[in-house]
């Protein structure tokens, strides 16, 4: 199943998503000032994982938009620890906002957000990368969790 929107698009969606849900329907705050500011470094660490990803399939000259055929099989970086560092960044971005904001909801999206992912991108591009990468992606798939 290919999708018209892009990962950016869910995520920006579900950042957006995350903030109505606090304000209009917060459930309870379980998380106060100053804990909450935490989230801030949540979101330092996803938006520095996804700017140095970039800049690593940028340099490899591999295509950085699903459904594009890859041309390099990127373990170096954020990808020595996740195949998928770009999603998990974003997932960390989501999480410190639903932390910055302090309330039950918000926590419902990265959830939600990693459950699209999969669904509608990872399993595709695994299958891509599979066909490409064959055995050197196999192995690569022993080695690095898809995640974390």
């Amino acid at each position: 199943m290919k999708s018209r929107l892009l990962p950016p698009s869910y995520f920006w969606g579900s950042v957006v998503l995350g903030i109505m849900l606090h304000f209009f329907v917060p459930i309870a705050r379980i998380i106060s000032s100053p804990y909450r500011y935490i989230g801030v470094l949540a979101v330092a660490l996803g938006v520095v994982i996804n700017l140095w990803t970039d800049s690593l399939f940028k340099s490899a000259g591999t295509p950085v938009q699903p459904y594009q055929k890859p041309t390099a099989l990127l373990n170096s970086g954020p990808f020595h620890i996740s195949r998928h560092p770009m999603y998990l960044g974003m997932t960390s971005v989501l999480i410190g906002v639903a932390c910055i904001c302090g309330s039950v909801s918000p926590f419902f999206v990265p959830v939600l957000f990693v459950i699209l992912m999969q669904w509608i991108f990872i399993r595709v591009e695994e299958k891509d990368m599979e066909s490409v990468f064959g055995e050197q992606y196999m192995e690569y798939k022993k080695r690095v969790r898809k995640w974390i």
